[in-house]
């Protein structure tokens, strides 16, 4: 007897999905394609990643930018395991119960960074609302041990909600992250169905609260369009992030993992999303990257170069007032 792969791995990463529907995957538009990686860089990158036994969001959510990416030797690092607490209907990280903690990921982190020569790195993870502090110590070893092992780095966290406890929240933000990212993934409406573990107001008020602990802490959050939302939905959302003071937005094309997730509702088009550019900046933020491809990490080095550029002549024209 044979068996499909394939359905065996999704039914392993995903078994709260098995018993849906699956929803047709209809054709890519011309304007997403990407270049599959086989560069030296990338094949270096991949060796260290798998040499120090990490994890990367980069292979787990099963990324587009993965090859272009890794050859420039980027990679977003994922801590905490590869097995997540949530079952969001967009992500194709696995669910289920995760192992313990590894306590000494924090330093293989710290010498993979050093070891790439990274200026800049970005450390998400899992959702662990298994865990007391929801992995808020792990990540505050994190940003130690990168400040130990490759002090000349920017260091850019993309961490889950915390659920919404302000002890948490705190504790991370006063280990003093370059950015503190946290996505708010989708509108308010479509919560209960793409994002039924979360909360839209908890998510935003985590942002929020980060200000208030260090304002020089720049907050970024991101969205996915193609769910069925709306421009005046999308619109809405920019505002509340503006009155939390959210510095930098990040918009771009969903895309359905496997059958059993949530089915593309619409593909927004290159002019569409120069369109949604257009607004977040009118809006006030210091920076905005909408194109079909953006993901949260997309170009993060360079856009964090771009961030505190944009807060200098900021603060050069509210001088000068």
């Amino acid at each position: 007897m044979t068996y499909n792969t394939e359905l065996l791995d999704r039914a392993k990463r995903h078994p709260e999905k098995q018993k849906r529907e699956d929803r047709p995957m209809g054709k890519k538009p011309d304007w997403i394609r990407v270049k599959a990686g086989q560069g030296k860089k990338y094949k270096e990158t991949l060796d260290t990643v798998k040499g120090l036994k990490l994890t990367t969001v980069c292979e787990e959510a099963g990324c587009p930018n993965i090859g272009e990416c890794w050859d420039k030797q980027h990679a977003t690092f994922m801590i905490m395991g590869e097995v997540c607490t949530r079952a969001c209907s967009f992500c194709n990280v696995a669910t289920g119960k995760p192992d313990a903690l590894d306590k000494y990921e924090p330093l293989r982190v710290g010498v993979a960074v050093e070891k790439m020569g990274l200026k800049h790195v970005v450390i998400t993870s899992v959702d662990r609302d298994d865990l007391k502090d929801s992995g808020a110590d792990h990540f505050v070893k994190t940003i130690e041990a990168l400040r130990f092992k490759a002090p000349n780095t920017t260091i850019e966290i993309l961490p889950g909600d915390f659920r919404g406890s302000v002890e948490d929240i705190d504790a991370v933000a006063t280990a003093r992250p370059d950015v503190f990212n946290h996505n708010l993934e989708t509108v308010p409406r479509l919560y209960p169905t793409i994002r039924p573990g979360a909360r839209y107001f908890r998510s935003l008020r985590l942002l929020q609260r980060v200000k208030e602990v260090d304002s020089t802490i720049f907050t970024k959050s991101g969205l996915m369009v193609g769910l069925g939302e709306t421009k005046e939905e999308i619109a809405q959302v920019m505002d509340d992030m503006r009155a939390a003071d959210i510095d930098f937005i990040t918009i771009g094309q969903y895309l359905q993992p496997t059958p059993k997730h949530a089915p593309v509702m619409h593909f927004w088009t290159p002019e569409e999303f120069e369109g949604l550019e257009k607004m977040a900046r009118a809006k006030g933020f210091l920076m905005a990257s909408c194109t079909p491809l953006t993901r949260s990490s997309y170009h993060a080095g360079d856009d964090f170069a771009k961030l505190k550029a944009a807060r200098d002549e900021k603060m050069l024209k509210q001088a000068a007032e």
